[in-house]
Formats: C-alpha cells, structure tokens, sequence
C-alpha cells in the first residue's frame, strides 16, 4: 500500500515519504493565488476555487485567505458558503454537503498525531475524514463529523441538540416578518 493510501485510509504514514503525484504544493500554490487575487474579482476567485477542490458544486464561495493542505481531498457541496481565513487540513477527505456555510476561521483539521512521543518523533502520523452533512452552520474548529440538522458546540464539537420543528417555525415567522417589513417600506 502506498504511503498516499497509507494516509486517506487512517492508517500511520510518513509525511515525507508520500508519493511525488500526491504531492501538495500545487493547491497550496492555488490557494496562495486566491488569496492574492483581488476580493473585488469574485468570479476569478470561484474559478479558482473550483480548481482547487476536488470537485464542488455549481455555487460556492469562500472568502481569501484560505488554506489548504492538499485541496484536491476536499469535496464541497452545492450553495457553499466560508466566510475569511478558513483552513482545510485535508490530508484525508473531507466531504462537505449541500447548504452549507462556515464563520470566520472554521478549521477542518484531518490529520492527527501519536500521543507516544518517540513514534511522533519518528515522523509517523495518521489522519481521520471530516464529514459535515447537508444544512450545517459552523462558527468554530471542527474535527469530527457531524449530522444534518443539528446545533453543534465546541472544539472538538459535539451536538447540543436537533434542530427541531419549533426552531423552523420560529424563523420562518422571523423571514416572513422580515419580508412584511420590506413590504411596508
């Protein structure tokens, strides 16, 4: 098994020995031109965005400066949504779902070291996958997957509770007062 194998699949790998076509540098080139672009070029910057991940959908945005580890181990969902100075550490995958939107300084961080330190030292480490599932809000570091449809807390998060159905007529009474009061304007 190669060492790229070794570390998508959350087994002990070296960093230093991955493979040359695995080789990160190139998404953190491309994120480096994003983040030089100007913020007055959207459109360029979602171009290269869509470069950078390994696949996303039609709709994104993510708002420079980001960083990457790879880029192309990131998959994102359709309506996305980052605001500045998100990090995807994503050594091993990280799958985003539709509608989802991050805060300012979300980290997904995918890799991991042994607590041993004489293995550490060794230049050994192991990585786990982010999975963040469809209609998620994130404000803060993420390193663990999360279900749809849930209020998450913490670093590392953990569920505070199910969005519930009083929460969806709460602000869908909030959108319609909103929408009345533009009406009156």
């Amino acid at each position: 098994m190669s060492e790229y194998q070794r570390m998508i699949s959350g087994q002990l790998y070296s960093a230093s020995k991955i493979e040359k076509e695995y080789d990160p540098q190139p998404g953190r080139v491309l994120a480096q031109k994003i983040n030089q672009t100007s913020l007055m070029d959207q459109e360029k910057i979602i171009a290269l965005e869509k470069q950078l991940f390994g696949s996303t959908g039609k709709t994104i945005y993510m708002n420079p400066p980001l960083q990457v580890d790879y880029g192309f181990n990131t998959h994102i969902g359709e309506n996305f949504y980052a605001n500045v100075d998100c990090t995807f550490l994503d050594v091993a995958p990280i799958t985003i779902g539709d509608d989802v939107m991050f805060g300012p300084r979300v980290s997904l961080i995918t890799p991991l070291h042994p607590i041993d330190a004489a293995v550490r030292a060794r230049g050994l480490e192991y990585a786990k996958p982010i999975t963040i599932g469809n209609r998620v809000w994130l404000g803060a570091g993420v390193t663990k997957d999360l279900p749809a449809h849930v209020i998450a807390v913490g670093n590392p998060a953990r569920v505070l509770r199910e969005i519930n159905e009083a929460d969806q007529e709460y602000w869908e009474q909030q959108e319609k007062d909103y929408y009345d009061t533009k009406k009156a304007d």
